[in-house]
């Protein structure tokens, strides 16, 4: 449910025919936000204590989130209007920063060097004082200059963790060396030489050395080197800046077809909360010149995912942004979420820099790719096969590339990584009994108790499309894990805890449109003994579909394609487990399959079922024939 938000223009559906949306509605949302975070600022305006529970970091660390995320839309907001500030929010953030680095003060934040989370606030504000440097930091007294970068200082020579966080560093270091600050060359070059072991391939980066893909690729690895490469006094080479400048553009026309028709952004990936964040990229290609994306897709775009939030609820009524997706929803808390942290949204309003001349607001609006028709598109490196279908205006990713986790590791699946399928409709359960027994879009063993295996650590076989269909393909040793952390709220990776080792497990996804046929075939089991005596006995496999909400009118469809005859289908109900719907339902198959046993199922997601035809399949002693609906064929070889 959308709520109002003051100062909203009406739409203009000739410039802007799909989301009606223009510069000046940008803007008003952006003020709209920043107005309504006052009444919960400190006496000295270097607090933004807001509403909702404390991350891990503490209160102190939460009050600094808040003022230095805001700082970035206000900078952003202000440094559009070149230094038009109506409501006088750079002359608050002045006051704030002068009381927040006061350390005889009672608002003094807590140092990059003594709270981690520090680090990336750190940045924020340094950020911010890029953007507006005429217009505020020009204008502060020596002494209060001084008082900033002291405590901005305390990033030199700190160690960060080898993910985007080493952006974070740079950023505040290059920040200091333009105002005569310390700064440490050494520091920079640690941190670009990370930043160039996380490149892979056609424009994606991973975020860390783990198989984690996901939106930091773009609001922050794509996002921050060439931000810095415009600011910095002594830049990169110019041959890096041309590979930054070519990485971001091939990752843009991947990024396009991640964008369901109703402006969400794929829901997979930690930090979803940041929500309109998901902008950053697309913004960043137009104010760079990077990206080559028609300017009217790129609004189309970017509008669409800012208005996708707003007409569901974020902002909330009070004008806050609360942890959640939509409206708020604690269950999407990570070990670092506060209540400020969703305000890294700001990032989403990049592209007010942009003069209301440029042609990303004066073009006129295009079709977004799943607007235009049904597209299939493999992306090698997170392993997924992306397929959009224009009748509901869904995107699905099939996933055979990507768990936050490295071959061969034994943990618990992350439901935001390690599911078989992800989409713009749809959220995986993020609470509940399927954090430690999978049960969505997975490929299971049971056990006596009904536990489901986990499929991190895989190894990722590829993703292929021969022009009748995709093909992605992984193969792992599923495992039970019993998990050390039995609480907590970070979803960024799987839990360690004792394993205990099933059936080697291979999955085939073949994807045409809305359809996956997906092949399972079962191997040996954990002891070389049963493989090699013939005794092997036989695994209770399970087969989890989407999960879908019922009042949407969606279909999630899992139906046995080929299987033992004892094989049964049924539906798991489920309560209050994602942002999208109180009720979640996930159909489901399940059969006994001893060593070399194959199942073949259709999983289906559609905006209704309306009783489409189904793809057959016969297995041959080499392989299985997919004969989808129209009668074309697949082969998968087995």
């Amino acid at each position: 449910m959308s709520t109002p938000i003051p100062g909203l223009p009406p739409e203009n559906r000739d410039l802007s025919p799909h989301t009606g949306w223009t510069r000046e509605h940008w803007t008003a949302v952006a003020a709209h936000l920043l107005l309504s975070v006052r009444p919960h600022t400190s006496p000295g305006h270097a607090r933004v204590e807001l509403p909702g529970p404390n991350s891990s970091y503490g209160p102190d660390s939460d009050a600094l989130e808040g003022f230095a995320r805001t700082f970035v839309l206000a900078a952003i907001l202000v440094a559009g209007e070149r230094g038009h500030d109506p409501h006088g929010f750079l002359d608050r953030y002045r006051v704030g920063l002068v009381a927040g680095t006061d350390p005889n003060g009672p608002e003094y934040w807590p140092r990059p060097d003594r709270v981690a989370q520090a680090k990336v606030e750190a940045a924020s504000i340094a950020f911010g004082l890029m953007l507006t440097r005429p217009w505020l930091w020009d204008r502060m007294a020596p002494e209060e200059q001084a008082r900033v970068v002291d405590w901005l200082g305390t990033v030199v020579g700190e160690s960060y963790p080898p993910i985007n966080w080493v952006w974070f560093q740079i950023v505040v270091e290059e920040f200091l060396r333009s105002v005569g600050g310390p700064w440490a060359p050494a520091d920079l070059a640690l941190g670009l030489a990370v930043h160039a072991s996380l490149r892979r391939e056609d424009g994606w980066l991973s975020d860390g050395q783990e198989r984690s893909y996901d939106h930091y690729c773009g609001w922050a690895l794509h996002f921050y080197p060439l931000a810095w490469a415009h600011f910095a006094q002594e830049g990169p080479e110019p041959a890096l800046v041309d590979r930054w400048r070519s990485d971001l553009r091939r990752y843009l026309n991947d990024y396009v077809h991640l964008i369901g028709a109703d402006g969400a952004p794929l829901f997979q990936g930690r930090s979803l909360t940041y929500r309109m964040a998901a902008a950053a990229p697309l913004w960043m290609g137009a104010w760079s010149g990077a990206g080559d994306l028609d300017p009217g897709l790129t609004r189309r775009a970017a509008s669409g995912i800012l208005r996708h939030f707003t007409d569901h609820g974020a902002p909330d009524a009070d004008g806050l942004l609360t942890l959640g997706w939509h409206a708020a929803w604690p269950g999407m808390r990570q070990s670092y979420s506060g209540a400020g942290s969703p305000y890294w949204a700001a990032k989403g309003f990049f592209g007010l820099l942009l003069p209301a001349d440029h042609p990303v607001w004066t073009s006129p609006e295009r079709p977004l790719p799943v607007e235009e028709g049904d597209f299939r598109r493999t992306v090698v490196s997170p392993g997924w096969t992306v397929s959009g279908t224009a009748d509901d205006g869904v995107v699905r990713v099939f996933n055979h590339g990507t768990d936050h986790g490295t071959e061969g590791e034994a943990a618990t699946d992350s439901p935001l990584y390690a599911r078989l399928g992800y989409s713009t409709a749809t959220a995986p359960p993020l609470v509940g009994e399927g954090l430690d027994s999978p049960l969505d879009n997975s490929v299971v063993v049971l056990d006596d108790r009904d536990r489901a295996t986990h499929r991190t650590g895989f190894t990722a076989l590829g993703v292929t499309d021969d022009g009748v269909a995709a093909v992605g393909r992984s193969r792992w040793r599923a495992h039970w894990i019993d998990p050390e952390d039995q609480d907590g709220h970070d979803h960024g990776s799987g839990r360690r805890g004792t394993a205990r080792p099933g059936p080697v497990l291979e999955v085939w996804s073949a994807v045409r449109g809305a359809d996956e046929v997906r092949v399972v075939r079962v191997g040996h089991g954990p002891t070389s003994e049963e493989a090699s005596s013939g005794t092997a006995p036989e695994w209770d496999v399970r087969v989890g579909g989407w999960p879908t909400d019922p009042d949407t009118g969606r279909s999630s469809v899992v139906r046995v394609l080929s299987g033992p005859e004892t094989a049964e289908t049924g539906i798991e109900r489920l309560t209050d487990v994602t942002p999208l719907s109180a009720t979640t339902e996930v159909p489901w198959a399940r059969a006994r399959l001893a060593p070399g046993g194959v199942l073949v199922c259709l999983v289906r997601l559609t905006g209704a079922d309306t009783g489409q035809a189904s793809p057959s399949v016969l297995l041959t002693g080499a392989g299985a024939d997919i004969t989808w609906p129209d009668g074309a064929v697949s082969e998968i070889d087995l």
